[in-house]
């Protein structure tokens, strides 16, 4: 397991849910719904000791909670660091902090509870259905197993 995958289950642990928005509450990090450019899906800002997550408030809630998760994911990895805006394509970037962020997301939105037994059933396309995640997400979370 690695390191990102252990604070994610860490986190749920303790906090007993998966869901971005409780859990940025119970870290005491500020969710901004904002009307921001149709462009920008959300980013993450560390200022005077606070941390706030800005969401588009024009998405799905959907697209909000996998945003929330992946702007969580810096505010757990990379605390300190304000991180530019998540456009549409951040999904496909190789930038480290941008992956570490998707993989966050990826772990938090898609359990491993009863999917291992569904495998031989399941499609990476029914996978990111199912939890209603990007295709991305879903081939990071269990990428080499299909």
């Amino acid at each position: 397991m690695d390191f990102i995958q252990s604070k994610v289950d860490d986190l749920c642990k303790k906090y007993g849910t998966r869901n971005p928005f409780e859990l940025a509450e119970y870290l005491k990090i500020n969710v901004i719904q904002w009307d921001i450019h149709d462009e920008i899906n959300g980013f993450y800002q560390y200022e005077k000791r606070n941390q706030l997550i800005f969401l588009n408030n024009n998405l799905s809630y959907d697209d909000q909670r996998v945003v929330c998760a992946h702007e969580l994911g810096h505010a757990v990895l990379h605390k300190r660091s304000s991180v530019p805006f998540m456009r549409a394509n951040t999904l496909f970037s190789i930038d480290k902090i941008e992956v570490e962020a998707n993989k966050f997301s990826a772990y938090l939105l898609i359990p491993d509870e009863n999917l291992f037994d569904s495998y031989d059933r399941m499609t990476i396309f029914d996978i990111a259905a199912l939890y209603n995640v990007p295709l991305k997400l879903a081939e990071l979370k269990f990428k080499g197993l299909f």
